[in-house]
């Protein structure tokens, strides 16, 4: 189900992609390292109880010492309360720091995906996502505060009790040493088969969580339509498939932990035999013998702990993988790389709209507004055999001017609105706002000129104010020093606020329970369609914009509310130059002229009335009509694509404006 990309674990360095952590934990490196210090030096010390254990037993015990006895107990204590002290410090070094890191790589991670394009976002399943956000970083800070620490402390106990070991007594330690070989060669095999499966097994957990939450927020869907039994199905059949990764884990790692502690058992039990014999010949002394399996039973947690450690490891390694999957995708570029060849005119351009218009009016209204040229595009990842989806779009919004877009089902309206604030990057052509190239700009002013509504509406748990605020201008850089400026900058976003919902006639608001301070929740389903619509429209226009971009704003509303905001959009729309996207003819008659899309072209612009005339397939459109105009039929208008609108034209009479 996932169609994130899938690294083979097998074929990859653990190492390489745990390295990648670096610059993450660098600013806590101290920290790290002072951690690390404490418990190699808390581990050693244990490593030292059995030395004692030798004196013990060769010097007070054989020579019956009480004194030295107790003694021996008392340094014996004071070693083990001070590896229990040292590790305890080593745990409140870490803590802190990285539970910083982790919130920190979180936060990046946040940021980073506001600033991918749509494209990412429409191949990358929600849940896939929120694992690595949540899961993933959990396992990373947990690898670095334990896992990643330990296997230092563990290799360097390792290595220090085998040179005590070698001092002691080579023979017996080359007994403890050999299996070691064949140890390694094991471990490997069985870690890479463990990579592979704790890779599938967190691309399982980012399907799971996919299915929940689409379960989640369709659970109308699931219940209007009684498939709880499907997604519950589902559900079922993906948790096993998880499941069963988790077994073939839990059957590795147990494989791994048999290696790990069978082997040297064995070469503790062949170390105590040889080394019982030797102690009766003579050859060896007693307090030798109890320092040597001391050692070795210390060593033997470092040892067996090797396999867990890898193991976490190998899951922190998939973790880091998944996480830079993400961080590694190319974010929205603020100059695009589009270099297709402009039109070379655009289709609602041409003569001056007035007698008496003087020359600079003239120069401005044919340059400035919204402008098409040239305009085509493709998805990134779509075939690139097949016709573009968009394809020589010239088109000219006049500043000031309302542009209906209208086309039948499919014909890239949506896309071209997307295009405008740059939601999709134009493979070729050009648009410009007043003259100004959208991608010469940054983004974050070209979307702070341009205000959208989509056809589907979006809210967020949070406020109906906060919601409908989303499009007004940031006011952090706008904070005035001078005392009560704050509440008087409050004060005029309440009355924005205001005005914006009188513009949607979103009088429903005042009914809520705390008013505009409701809490509409996840996705706004706590209202219906028609007042989230509604509010997506007070958001549009609640920042004034210069340019506004309309996908059929008002498709969920009832006639006579659809009526009301209508009424009150003709006065919003008189400020700014706007684009349209209308199915209906009450919406079309909001704009001054119209444009028609079909197959991925502009065939027509005219006013309303004379595209019902010139174009058969606008007034099919119109019309609702069940049959589609032949291909033959469509027409361009002779006169409208000059630029000419006839604005006289939009009153007409009934039967005109809604023709049959």
């Amino acid at each position: 189900m996932s169609t994130a990309p899938i690294s083979a674990a097998g074929k990859r360095s653990a190492v390489r992609s745990l390295l990648r952590l670096w610059p993450c934990v660098r600013p806590v490196r101290t920290r790290l390292f002072a951690a690390a210090g404490v418990a190699i030096v808390a581990s050693c010390l244990s490593l030292v109880i059995p030395l004692v254990l030798k004196w013990l037993v060769d010097g007070p015990v054989a020579d019956r010492d009480t004194r030295g006895i107790q003694l021996g107990a008392l340094v014996v204590l004071l070693l083990g309360f001070a590896e229990a002290l040292l590790f305890g410090l080593r745990r409140w070094l870490v803590a802190r720091p990285l539970a910083r890191v982790e919130a920190t790589m979180r936060a990046e991670l946040y940021a980073h995906l506001q600033r991918l394009p749509l494209s990412f976002h429409d191949r990358w399943p929600s849940g896939q996502l929120l694992s690595r956000g949540t899961g993933d970083l959990a396992m990373l800070r947990m690898f670095l505060q334990f896992p990643l620490t330990f296997l230092v402390v563990n290799v360097t106990t390792i290595v220090a009790g085998f040179l005590i070991l070698l001092w002691q007594d080579w023979q017996l330690a080359l007994v403890l040493v050999l299996p070691v070989f064949p140890l390694v060669l094991l471990i490997s095999h069985y870690e890479a088969r463990f990579g592979v499966a704790a890779r599938r097994s967190q691309d399982q957990v980012g399907d799971l969580t996919t299915v929940v939450e689409e379960s989640v927020l369709g659970i109308r869907i699931v219940k209007g339509f009684g498939r709880h039994r499907n997604q519950a199905n589902a559900f079922r059949e993906l948790a096993g498939e998880l499941r069963g990764t988790e077994l073939l884990k839990a059957r590795i790692l147990a494989a791994i932990w048999a290696i790990i502690t069978v082997i040297p058992e064995l070469a503790v039990g062949a170390t105590l035999v040889i080394g019982s014999v030797r102690v009766a010949e003579g050859d060896l002394s007693a307090g030798t013998l109890v320092a040597f399996l001391s050692i070795a039973l210390a060593l033997r947690w470092p040892v067996e702990s090797i396999g867990f450690l890898l193991s976490m490891s190998q899951e922190a390694a998939t973790a880091t993988d998944r996480y830079f999957e993400v961080m590694d995708q190319e974010p929205e570029r603020e100059t695009s790389g589009a270099t297709g060849t402009a039109g070379t005119g655009a289709a609602g351009t041409g003569a001056a709209g007035a007698e008496g218009t003087t020359a600079g009016e003239t120069a401005e209204r044919s340059t400035g507004g919204l402008r098409f040229e040239g305009v085509g595009f493709r998805f990134p990842d779509g075939d690139t055999t097949a016709a573009p989806v968009l394809n020589g779009i010239d088109l000219h919004i006049r500043p000031g001017e309302t542009m209906a877009l209208v086309g039948a089902t499919g014909s890239g309206k949506t896309t071209l609105t997307g295009l405008v604030p740059r939601l999709h990057e134009m493979t070729e052509g050009r648009i410009t706002l007043d003259g100004e190239d959208i991608t010469a700009m940054p983004r974050e002013r070209l979307r702070s000129l341009v205000s959208v509504a989509f056809e589907e509406p979006t809210l967020f748990s949070a406020t109906v104010a906060e919601n409908v605020l989303m499009g007004a201008a940031d006011g952090a850089d706008d904070t005035p020093d001078a005392p009560g400026a704050g509440t008087a900058r409050a004060g005029e976003r309440r009355a924005e606020l205001a005005r914006a919902l009188d513009v949607a006639q979103a009088g429903f608001v005042d009914r809520l329970p705390q008013g505009a301070d409701t809490e509409v929740g996840e996705q706004g389903l706590s209202l219906s369609g028609g007042q989230r619509q509604r509010l997506a429209l007070a958001r549009a226009v609640v920042g004034r914009p210069r340019f506004l971009v309309l996908d059929d704003p008002l498709s969920a509303l009832d006639v006579h509310t659809e009526a009301l905001v209508e009424a009150a959009l003709r006065r919003v729309l008189a400020d700014t130059t706007a684009l349209v996207v209308a199915h209906r003819p009450s919406t079309v008659l909001l704009a001054d002229r119209v444009a028609l899309l079909s197959d991925g072209r502009i065939t027509a612009v005219g006013t309303h009335q004379e595209l019902l005339r010139s174009s058969t397939e606008y007034a099919w459109l119109m019309s609702g009509a069940e049959r589609a105009p032949a291909p033959d039929d469509h027409q361009d208008i002779g006169g409208a694509s000059d630029g000419r609108s006839d604005h006289s034209g939009l009153g007409a009479g009934p039967g005109e404006g809604t023709a049959r």
